[in-house]
């Protein structure tokens, strides 16, 4: 099980742990949906393909290692590609932050909060998954949960 710590109050970005050893670190840029994850001392490059409904890429040195492409405008859904697995990480209700991860339509995974008012989580990933796929899987369920902070925080300013 990984637990998300994030690196400070206010931020985005995130220390991942397994058994209370770091594993990883989410670095989530402040211009659009993009960033760095570190994974055992590996970097990865994570961004959105194009400005408009594109597909978000896991990358290194030059290579796509997994893609995501969401799956409607209306949902908090994901097909994930990685070596000819196809996973779909979906919101587990509307109104909830927590994200199923599914292999054929069975559920394998979840990525959770802690609790309502913190940004703190767990994900109980599959033990066969890579962790650079399993932290690009976690980066997906954040990058949303920080567009419904954004929005949220926009409509509190109006």
């Amino acid at each position: 099980m990984l637990k998300l710590v994030p690196k400070s109050w206010l931020s985005w970005n995130f220390s991942v742990l397994e058994e209370s050893h770091s594993v990883a670190d989410i670095d989530i840029s402040w211009w659009r949906e993009k960033g760095v994850l570190t994974v055992e001392g590996t970097s990865y490059e994570v961004y959105r393909e194009g400005l408009m409904s594109s597909d978000f890429i896991l990358e290194s040195t030059g290579s796509v290692l997994a893609r995501a492409q969401k799956l409607s405008a209306f949902r908090r859904c994901f097909l994930i590609e990685h070596a000819g697995k196809r996973y779909t990480l979906c919101a587990e209700s509307a109104f909830r932050r927590i994200f199923v991860l599914l292999l054929d339509d069975k559920a394998v995974g979840s990525i959770r909060p802690e609790g309502c008012f913190t940004r703190r989580a767990t994900a109980d990933l599959p033990q066969d998954m890579l962790l650079p796929i399993k932290i690009f899987t976690v980066w997906l369920a954040v990058i949303l949960w920080k567009r419904e902070s954004d929005a949220a925080g926009a409509v509190t300013a109006s």
